[in-house]
């Protein structure tokens, strides 16, 4: 028996799982059963809870489930904009964790003739497949140990204890060819059973390739792994940041759209200074664009830039769609927004977020790919919808 499915002393009925199972019918869209609770390994048949179930219960108390987050003001630990710990269960560890994280990262947009290209930091979905994994594969045993997340300018870092359990170093192997070996396999099932992560454990190839279909990816700036004594690192690289800083919005969307060349934008009014956005970190994960994404894209009024004759016709503005150029549509918006988000995310789930029928997506879906905008790569299950941008 691994650590997580051994049973403890404590019964099971003196504690609630109220927010597990809120968590999974949000999930799954499918009803709870408290006897998930024996068939997923989280209480034993005499009723006893199990080391994992211990994790799971509303009011956890292991003294090892906790995150500690920090926003570091540059590109080292020097001083921190922000700090705070966090001990609660592992699904609310998840999405606190998430929530900072998006709320100290940005997100630059541009827009394309018909309609808006999102230019985020970092893959949404990627980090979340991160940090899924750092929770998963940790080390319990480890007293004193916790799961530390730390954003610097350039790049995010999870760190948990507990190196690779056969001895090697990750950073020798090649990540499409590491075996899936499971610490935890109770923690790991109960977060597939909620729709987490994928049971053929390819959370490092995921996270990668999630991170090069944003259209702003850059090569080089692929998600690396490390380990370290007795630790696993998982880093993230800011794909707006360069060797000088963070970088203007106008030259990001050059690098996806090559006629921005032409209109230069003003700077002054076309970036944000970094700050943060409290309501997005009341949000959980996949929410829609106002609650999850910060842009430092430029206003209206600062951003005008003109080309070609003086005529109403004629005028186009960065950040705005010219006259003669039809939008998508709302419904399509919210489609390629949450495609930017999670690559992988699939047909039904767009449906259930944006708050239409399945029918009104997949027919937005072949519009969108009748346009040249969308296209499916790989299978109908684990394969990636891609957004192809044309100069």
């Amino acid at each position: 028996m691994t650590w997580n499915s051994l049973p403890t002393q404590v019964d099971a009925h003196k504690h609630s799982f109220i927010i597990l199972a809120n968590t999974f019918r949000e999930q799954t869209h499918q009803e709870w059963n408290d006897k998930y609770l024996e068939s997923f390994g989280l209480v034993t048949s005499d009723g006893k809870l199990t080391n994992a179930g211990l994790l799971f219960v509303d009011n956890c108390t292991v003294f090892q489930s906790r995150i500690f987050c920090t926003r570091w003001t540059g590109l080292y630990k020097d001083d921190a904009i922000s700090s705070v710990e966090h001990r609660a269960n592992l699904v609310l560890l998840l999405k606190y964790g998430m929530d900072f994280i998006k709320n100290y990262t940005m997100s630059g947009w541009v827009k394309m003739p018909n309609y808006r290209l999102n230019l985020p930091d970092y893959s949404d979905r990627a980090i979340f497949e991160g940090l899924v994994n750092h929770l998963i594969h940790r080390d319990y045993t480890v007293m004193g140990g916790e799961i530390h997340i730390d954003i610097y300018d350039d790049r995010v870092e999870l760190v948990s204890p507990g190196a690779m359990l056969d001895g090697t170093q990750i950073q020798d192997r090649d990540i499409y060819n590491v075996p899936s070996i499971r610490r935890n396999p109770v923690i790991a099932d109960m977060f597939t059973q909620l729709d987490y992560m994928e049971k053929r454990g390819s959370g490092l190839r995921k996270m990668r390739e999630l991170t090069e279909k944003l259209p702003n990816f850059l090569s080089g700036k692929e998600p690396r792994y490390k380990t370290e004594a007795s630790s696993f690192f998982t880093t993230f690289y800011n794909l707006n940041w360069g060797e000088n800083g963070r970088i203007p919005v106008e030259e990001v969307a050059d690098r996806v759209n090559s006629t921005l060349k032409k209109y230069p934008v003003n700077e002054e009014g076309s970036e944000e200074k970094f700050g943060v956005n409290e309501k997005s970190s009341e949000k959980t994960f996949g929410d829609s664009q106002k609650s999850s994404v910060k842009k430092f894209g430029d206003s209206s009024k600062s951003s005008e830039t003109r080309f070609g004759n003086n005529s109403e016709s004629s005028e186009t503005r960065f950040g705005k769609v010219a006259k003669e150029d039809k939008s998508v549509g709302k419904t399509a918006q919210k489609i390629i927004d949450l495609v930017i988000s999670d690559p992988s995310i699939s047909a039904e789930a767009m449906a259930y977020r944006i708050g239409v029928s399945s029918r009104a997506v997949e027919k937005q879906i072949a519009k969108l790919r009748s346009m040249g905008i969308l296209t499916r790569e790989g299978a109908t299950f684990g394969g990636y919808w891609r957004i192809i941008v044309k100069p």
